[in-house]
């Protein structure tokens, strides 16, 4: 299929264009402009694989959890790029392409949420694809779920933001760690073709970034009295 792929959820732009067999790649540190650079890498893609955006088949992107800021971005330039080139689109879950990225089949996923929290996520792949044992969710990270049995990976920036809290919680039961691996774009594409395949596109109105939190921050008072995000 000819798909393209992006995400915005962390401090990288990653994008992947999948075109006649063949997957064209930029993974960019890009901090605070992605707003900035990604129509131009997306025009880059394009270019270095002789396509454009009507040629397309449908749209993937990170829908989240990860950066508030970042997931508005990368949502709404695939819900404008769908809507002009009149394609599908499909949210795929920031945690899951963790997994996928990391090339293991047994993964605790964590991303640094910020204000001392972790989004949280473990996956096993099998034979019919990945099973969610645990679904994303937002705690701290001396609190994140329990798991059972050992041999699991740790992927994620939260990893290395946390690693003495998660290493306490998951003691002996982790085999190593990739806390520099982050939702890539590539791995969008993995999961995504098979959705667009079963004909599970959306119209491009209903991409909608994934908050595990119902509010974007705390006010400096309430963060102070100690109130959680409900």
């Amino acid at each position: 299929m000819r798909l393209l792929a992006l995400d915005t959820s962390t401090e990288y732009l990653s994008l992947a264009l999948a075109c006649d067999g063949k997957t064209f790649l930029r993974h960019i540190h890009a901090g605070q402009t992605h707003s900035q650079q990604i129509l131009p890498r997306i025009r880059e893609l394009l270019d270095e694989a002789g396509a454009s955006m009507n040629g397309l088949q449908g749209i993937a992107f990170g829908a989240g959890p990860g950066s508030f800021t970042g997931l508005r971005i990368g949502c709404g330039v695939a819900q404008g790029l769908a809507f002009g080139a009149g394609l599908p689109v499909v949210g795929i879950g920031t945690l899951l392409a963790l997994a996928q990225a990391s090339g293991h089949s047994r993964v605790v996923a964590c991303l640094d949420a910020r204000m001392g929290e972790v989004y949280h996520a473990v996956y096993i792949k099998d034979a019919a694809g990945w099973q969610e044992v645990l679904p994303p969710s937002v705690c701290r990270p001396e609190a994140v779920p329990g798991i059972e049995g050992t041999d699991w990976v740790g992927v994620g920036n939260g990893w290395a933001v946390y690693a003495e809290e998660l290493g306490y919680q998951y003691a002996g039961q982790i085999s190593r760690t990739m806390p520099e691996q982050f939702p890539e774009a590539r791995a969008m594409l993995v999961l995504a073709e098979p959705m667009f395949q079963a004909g599970l596109g959306r119209p491009a109105a209903d991409a909608a970034p994934v908050y595990i939190r119902n509010r974007v921050a705390l006010k400096t008072l309430e963060r102070e009295a100690g109130l959680k995000l409900n």
